[in-house]
């Protein structure tokens, strides 16, 4: 999967997650450029995104993530 499918496929899922048909995810957005990315969304962002690729993430993985980019890196690291 290409970075640019990642994308298209981490918006669809940040548009069902934050109930937001017009949110783009870049590689600098961080949750406080998310309106409602608390940490309950986070949780739920953290599962969807699972699902939606077919992966898992240990707790210390998502832990220290500073923005989209580096979530987008972890998606591709256990693709």
């Amino acid at each position: 999967m290409t970075e640019a499918q990642i994308y298209q496929k981490l918006t669809d899922v940040f548009r069902d997650v934050f109930d937001d048909e017009d949110i783009v995810p870049t590689a600098k957005t961080t949750a406080a450029d998310v309106d409602g990315w608390d940490s309950l969304a986070h949780i739920r962002l953290i599962l969807t995104v699972e699902k939606a690729f077919g992966v898992k993430f240990a707790a210390s993985d998502v832990a220290g993530m500073k923005n989209v980019g580096e979530f987008v890196h972890l998606i591709e690291s256990r693709g």
